[in-house]
C-alpha cells in the first residue's frame, strides 16, 4: 500500500513531458528539484494519505469489528494508520528531489514549477490525489487476484520440479 501511495504522488508529478538524463546534478538542477518538490504542501499530502486510508480502511474496519473492537479503539486506530501514512509519505517525498535531478535538466524543472503554478498545474495537484487514490482502489482487487494467481502459479511450479507438497 505504501508503494501505491508514492507512484500516486510521483505520477502526479511525472504527468509533463519526457526525461533528461543527468548523472551528477548540478546545484542549480537540485535547488530546481527541490522547488519543484516545495509545490506539494503538506494539505497535498494530509489530502493523499486521508484518500488512500479512505480507500483501505472499510476492510481493516470490517476484521476489527469482526475481532469486537469498540468504536473508540477503531477510532484511535484509524488516527494512528493515518499519521503513520502522512509520515511515511513525508519521508519518502525526502527523496524525490535528487531522483528528479537526476533525470530533467534544471530548464525542464522550471518548466515543471511554471506549469504546476498554472491554474490548471494548480488544479491538478489538487485533483490528482484524488484521481490517483480512486485508482489505487481500483488495483486493490486486482493485485489480490494476482498474489493468489502468483502464489498457486509458483506452488504449481515448485511442485512440478518435485518441490513442496
Amino acid at each position: 500500500m505504501y508503494i501505491l501511495r508514492i507512484v500516486a504522488v510521483v505520477l502526479v508529478l511525472a504527468s509533463v513531458g519526457h526525461t533528461a538524463r543527468a548523472d551528477d546534478p548540478s546545484p542549480e538542477t537540485m535547488q530546481a528539484a527541490n522547488e519543484l518538490f516545495s509545490l506539494l504542501s503538506a494539505n497535498t499530502m494530509e489530502q493523499l494519505t486521508g484518500q488512500m486510508a479512505a480507500a483501505i480502511w472499510p476492510q481493516v474496519e470490517k476484521q476489527a469489528r469482526a475481532d469486537k473492537i469498540d468504536d473508540t479503539t477503531i477510532a484511535e486506530l484509524r488516527a494512528e494508520y493515518q499519521r503513520l501514512q502522512l509520515a511515511f509519505a513525508t519521508s519518502a517525498m525526502k527523496d524525490a528531489p535528487p531522483i528528479y535531478a537526476r533525470h530533467f535538466t534544471a530548464a525542464e524543472l522550471r518548466e515543471l514549477i511554471a506549469f504546476y503554478q498554472t491554474p490548471l498545474g494548480a488544479k491538478s495537484l489538487r485533483e490528482m490525489p484524488q484521481a490517483m487514490s480512486e485508482f489505487a482502489s481500483t488495483l486493490l482487487p486486482r493485485l489480490q487476484d494476482l498474489q493468489l494467481q502468483t502464489r498457486q502459479n509458483f506452488e504449481r511450479i515448485l511442485h512440478e520440479h518435485g518441490y513442496g507438497k
